[in-house]
């Protein structure tokens, strides 16, 4: 049994379907780990979402900030812009079961020794407790209470992480770290302005990643979110975001028992051009 790991999607259907194709995916036998952003600005957010349910549990995927923003317009938090492509999804005939399929997604997975989030981790987590908070997260929106937190959720405060935080504020630093995070400070305090490549921080802050003391640094953390970066193979990070959706190529990781990890790429045809980032 093969197991993958895939970056940022975006409604590129066509570039999943050949990835799959190059991997000789088989759900009967093989396991894929989306990283998030599954959907939007793509052309084919439905696709995409109707083929990973077929998939079943051969599909395990993450929720990325693109996810999210697809719940919170479903549920009345956000209003639709123009440049989105999650219309189709929206008004679908099976919209509620598609909605409530998203939202049941988990908001971080640990297989064959790697941490898998959207964005990042803060240097305080460990990897325990990256997945206990992630947790926290995923049993809200998976809940009866989704669409109140949905309207609580954006925002850049509070900045860091504290174990005394309570109710949104605490699920919002989670949702924060997790999603959208890039650079942070040695103290663990976010920074969401900057979204080039990483040495084009602002001073005092550096990639998430590179945070000296990381708690998360004596394992592999896989992530997508941040395409400026471009490919990032170490022993302790994989960056999986390709800019599929802007030109640029689908990644997957294969994860072997043996620690020995492959990287593929398929190229997109998308065309859009790059703005201020994700």
């Amino acid at each position: 049994m093969a197991l993958y790991c895939i970056g940022d999607i975006q409604g590129c259907d066509d570039a999943l379907d050949r990835l799959l194709d190059t991997l000789a995916f088989s759900p009967s036998r093989d396991t894929i780990f989306v990283l998030g952003d599954l959907v939007n600005r793509g052309p084919d957010s439905l696709a995409v979402l109707r083929r990973l349910i077929g998939y079943g549990t051969s599909a395990r995927c993450l929720l990325g900030n693109h996810d999210l923003h697809l719940l919170a317009v479903a549920a009345g938090a956000r209003k639709r812009k123009k440049k989105e492509t999650i219309g189709d999804i929206l008004d679908a005939p099976d919209r509620d079961q598609l909605i409530d399929w998203v939202r049941s997604r988990p908001m971080a997975y640990h297989e064959r020794g790697v941490l898998m989030v959207h964005a990042g981790v803060l240097p305080a987590w460990t990897c325990e407790r990256t997945l206990a908070l992630a947790g926290e997260l995923q049993a809200v929106l998976s809940g009866s209470d989704h669409r109140d937190f949905l309207h609580h959720m954006y925002g850049d405060e509070p900045a860091a992480w504290d174990e005394r935080l309570t109710g949104h504020d605490r699920l919002r630093v989670i949702v924060n770290a997790l999603t959208r995070l890039r650079f942070c400070s040695a103290e663990g305090v976010m920074e969401f302005e900057f979204k080039e490549g990483a040495d084009s921080g602002p001073e005092g802050y550096l990639p998430w990643f590179d945070v000296p003391g990381r708690r998360t640094a004596d394992g592999a953390v896989a992530f997508g979110h941040w395409s400026t970066l471009g490919w990032l193979g170490r022993d302790d990070v994989y960056a999986l975001d390709g800019g599929c959706v802007w030109g640029g190529h689908l990644v997957a990781l294969r994860l072997d028992d043996a620690g020995a990890h492959e990287v593929i790429r398929v190229k997109c045809p998308q065309t859009l051009v790059p703005g201020k980032g994700k």
